[in-house]
């Protein structure tokens, strides 16, 4: 807006001086022409960067009594009559739409020397030039504003966006460290058991510590699996097998470690979301973890409840020695997925009790 202020006020001062050369008038009328030049421009500027309504006013009135000089020297010249629209444009800018209103009634009084028809017809011509000049300087402010706001927006909608980067990066590295641990932390238990477990037979029954090797092996090559799938955002958490088979295949696994453990379904087993059935999975995988690694049970089991109509349920229970506080990493995935799938996780350990770890998914 201020430049284009300067440009118009620069344009009316040379109409002016086209006025003045043409009608080979004196060039002392163009002297309250280049002071209004000077102050239309460099002190606009400074009132407006100072933003003080009582400088504004003061601005304006001065501005005022110079246009009134320069379009009674120039006699109504059309360079004069544009120097009151560059008045009345930079008071729209400046002051409130009442002093706007006030400046342009008070235009018609610059005529009051002509005769009467005349001076009407010139009063309504510059009035009606005002009131043009007001409202396209008010429409030209509210599209500079909306543009401003505009980009105030995008600035924002920039920083939200690099915020839910940031929090879905956050959340990408949970998911994958849930699905390592829940995976790659499952299946080095299990090869952990299976070698301490192979050690303490090799002794005496070098078949069964061989065949516990092997087992150890395949839970090892298990395990890297694992760790390219989470590393490849785990397209496949697991094997696509029904979830009572993939329980029961845990439960083998866990009572190969020395764990004895049961699967129990109850109710006619159905097909679920793939995430909610992942999450029975994981849940199922960490209790057992847990068990081998924590409880010092000599039992445990899995149950599987599909009797409600909505919501499938898994509970692993142990009888060891309890005392668990539920609040170790793996744990916390477990309620993460649970609550990604619109589901709940709780865990129960009572001291010499055993535990119970139990997640509810819609289904």
């Amino acid at each position: 807006m201020r430049r284009a202020m300067a440009a118009l006020t620069v344009a009316a001062y040379l109409t002016l001086v086209v006025d003045v050369i043409g009608d080979n008038r004196e060039p002392v009328s163009l002297l309250p022409a280049t002071a209004f030049l000077l102050l239309a421009t460099w002190g606009f500027a400074w009132v407006q960067r100072r933003g003080e309504r009582r400088s504004a006013y003061a601005y304006i009135v001065v501005l005022f009594l110079m246009g009134f000089g320069v379009f009674v020297v120039s006699a109504a010249s059309l360079g004069a009559t544009l120097m009151l629209v560059v008045l009345v444009s930079q008071t729209v800018i400046l002051l409130p739409l009442p002093a706007v209103a006030v400046v342009i009634l008070l235009l018609p009084l610059f005529h009051a020397g002509m005769a009467l028809d005349e001076g009407l017809r010139e009063a309504l011509g510059l009035v009606a030039a005002a009131v043009f000049a007001a409202v396209v300087t008010r429409l030209l402010m509210r599209e500079q504003q909306a543009r401003a706001e505009l980009a105030e927006a995008n600035a924002r909608l920039r920083e939200y966006a690099v915020q839910v980067e940031g929090l879905a990066t956050v959340q990408e590295r949970n998911r994958v460290a849930r699905d390592i641990h829940d995976g790659l932390g499952h299946a080095l238990t299990v090869v952990q058991m299976q070698i301490k477990a192979a050690r303490a037979l090799l002794g005496p029954q070098p078949d069964r510590a061989d065949q516990m090797l092997a087992k150890a092996q395949g839970q090892a090559e298990e395990a890297l699996r694992e760790v390219r799938r989470s590393v490849g955002a785990l397209r496949e958490a697991r094997p696509a097998v029904p979830l009572p088979e993939a329980l029961r295949a845990l439960a083998e696994e866990t009572s190969a470690a020395g764990v004895p453990t049961e699967v129990d379904v109850t109710g006619s087993s159905r097909t679920l979301l793939a995430e909610a059935e992942e999450s029975l999975f994981r849940a199922a995988q960490e209790g057992l973890t847990n068990v081998r690694k924590h409880a010092g049970a000599t039992r445990a089991s899995l149950v599987l409840d599909y009797s409600e109509a909505s919501a499938v349920c898994l509970e692993v229970r142990d009888d060891g020695a309890g005392a668990g506080s539920g609040e170790g990493f793996g744990l916390l995935g477990l309620r993460e997925r649970a609550t990604h799938v619109g589901g709940r996780m709780s865990f129960e350990s009572v001291p010499g009790g055993g535990s119970t770890l139990r997640m509810e998914v819609p289904g």
